[in-house]
């Protein structure tokens, strides 16, 4: 075992440092955090009268929500929790695909009769459902016209392996 020292960091490794292989402390540390979080989806979802009431907000209530948005995912990305964040395209866009029985796609058109639609999402890294219920309140109040109340935030733990599943 070789120990190396330099004014950056100190560690312990079986090999030299230089070819990149090994772990140290910090790494182990840090994967360890990573172990203590959990992902969450949070998926804001609307109906077709949904999107076209949108549609027809005022200008200054479109630009205030992108403005809250914009600043939003920019605190959530700075404080480190946000994993990835999205917007989708709307409904009228949408396609459902399935593989035929060669694999080439299928793909079927839009569907108004469906229920809802996503519109857009977040994933977080947080250290609890509590957090991330807290961020989902926070992105259900966004500005904007508000005559139907605050958009319903859907929150999903986001499944790392099977063991999470049944809990172990």
């Amino acid at each position: 075992m070789l120990s190396h020292d330099s004014p950056e960091k100190t560690f312990t490794s079986c090999r030299e440092s230089d070819f990149g292989s090994d772990y140290t402390a910090k790494d182990i540390e840090s994967r360890e955090e990573r172990l203590k979080t959990m992902k969450y989806m949070l998926l804001m979802s609307g109906t077709k009268a949904d999107f076209d009431w949108y549609m027809s907000w005022p200008k200054a209530d479109l630009e205030a929500h992108f403005a809250f948005m914009h600043s939003f995912n920019k605190e959530l990305r700075e404080s480190g929790v946000l994993v990835a964040t999205g917007g989708l395209g709307f409904p009228d866009q949408a396609k459902k695909v399935t593989a035929a029985k060669d694999g080439n796609p299928i793909t079927d058109g839009v569907f108004p009769e469906s229920k809802e639609f996503l519109a857009g999402y977040w994933i977080v890294d947080v250290e609890s459902a509590e957090e991330a219920y807290r961020i989902a309140a926070r992105a259900s109040a966004a500005p904007g016209n508000h005559e139907r109340g605050n958009q319903s935030i859907e929150v999903r733990q986001v499944m790392d392996s099977a063991s999470e599943l049944n809990g172990t």
